[in-house]
């Protein structure tokens, strides 16, 4: 962080932030994120006895009884990745059987649709350094059955909304269902007596959830009127078409909606210009759709979402006209244009 230290002490980029900030512009809308939540030893515990003194009690692997319908079962599986990128965390479920289907056996609900459980979901991100990102909750229809229009490609089954968030994600909206892949493993059905303490040992299910986040806040780099806050580390002048950024040099950009950082500040409260506030999700800056290294992001000190994020440009950059995107939390914001020379 002492490039942070050194870049927010310049007189020039504090005028440069306090130009920019009042004066906000987007080049494009960005839409909403697509966020693929690769989960393994993914586990059905199912409420098969009435006898709580048994729940979670025989450490082996306990099948579970066949149920009927409107039995209730908890799920729970370990997040392993998000997009590809390797991530930590949980998902759990709460689901309540009611098989739905336009052609019922007995026992099933006859209904115009067909699905399968009731559920509520609860997704709690972390990096993959155990650092904790925040929770995105869904609810409604799972199981089998055609996704709703307007679903992510790929979707194959759900139709859950996704209610809320946390951290990261807070006031986000959205959907989620599910994606079946060549690596997909149905949860493994587990009666509700076996210890879940034991489940990575016992082993469960591997299954790829996708959800449509909407953030309340989306990774924003800000313009004003000389266009994207880009600037050059040496001096902070702007990237420019007369002063273009260089392949392998280190910039700054200027954003918003990078979300919470460690240390924290309560809301609406400028950050601190000492310790420097950290952005607490995993930032990426990508340029031309591939990766930059990020050198640091936090909170410009005495801003109010308002993050300073350094980054460097790949060598191998084509010269020309290039975009540049900044994500936190796995969300990318628009992408702005920048002259590379």
């Amino acid at each position: 962080m002492n490039m942070f230290l050194q870049h927010w002490k310049t007189t020039l980029a504090t005028a440069l932030c306090a130009v920019a900030y009042p004066q906000l512009g987007l080049a494009q809308v960005a839409p909403p994120a697509i966020l693929e939540v690769d989960v393994e030893n993914y586990v059905q515990y199912v409420e098969d006895t009435g006898d709580v003194t048994k729940y979670a009690t025989l450490p082996n692997v306990v099948p579970a009884v066949p149920p009927k319908n409107f039995y209730a079962a908890v799920y729970i599986g370990d997040i392993v990745a998000v997009n590809g990128q390797p991530a930590k965390g949980t998902v759990s479920v709460y689901a309540r059987r009611i098989s739905l289907t336009p052609t019922p056996n007995p026992g099933d609900a006859i209904a115009d649709t067909g699905r399968v459980n009731i559920d509520i979901l609860g997704f709690e991100f972390l990096t993959s350094d155990g650092t904790l990102v925040g929770s995105l909750m869904t609810e409604a229809l799972g199981g089998v059955g055609t996704p709703p229009p307007g679903s992510p490609p790929g979707q194959t089954q759900g139709n859950n909304a996704i209610t809320g968030g946390t951290g990261a994600f807070l006031g986000a909206r959205g959907t989620q269902g599910q994606i079946v892949t060549p690596q997909t493993i149905a949860a493994r059905p587990a009666s509700i007596t076996e210890d879940p303490a034991k489940r990575r040992i016992n082993g469960g299910g591997r299954v790829r959830f996708v959800l449509e986040v909407i953030p309340m806040n989306p990774p924003t780099i800000l313009a004003g009127g000389g266009g994207p806050a880009v600037t050059h580390s040496n001096g902070f002048s702007l990237v420019t078409a007369s002063k273009p950024a260089a392949t392998g040099e280190n910039l700054s950009l200027f954003a918003s909606g990078l979300g919470p950082t460690v240390p924290g500040v309560a809301p609406g409260q400028p950050f601190p210009s000492s310790p420097l506030a950290a952005v607490n999700s995993p930032v990426q800056v990508t340029v031309n759709g591939k990766p930059a290294q990020v050198l640091g992001a936090a909170g410009f000190p005495g801003a109010v979402d308002g993050y300073q994020v350094n980054f460097r440009v790949p060598t191998d950059a084509a010269k020309g006209m290039a975009t540049v995107q900044v994500s936190a939390a796995w969300i990318a914001g628009p992408a702005v244009n920048i002259p590379i020379q």
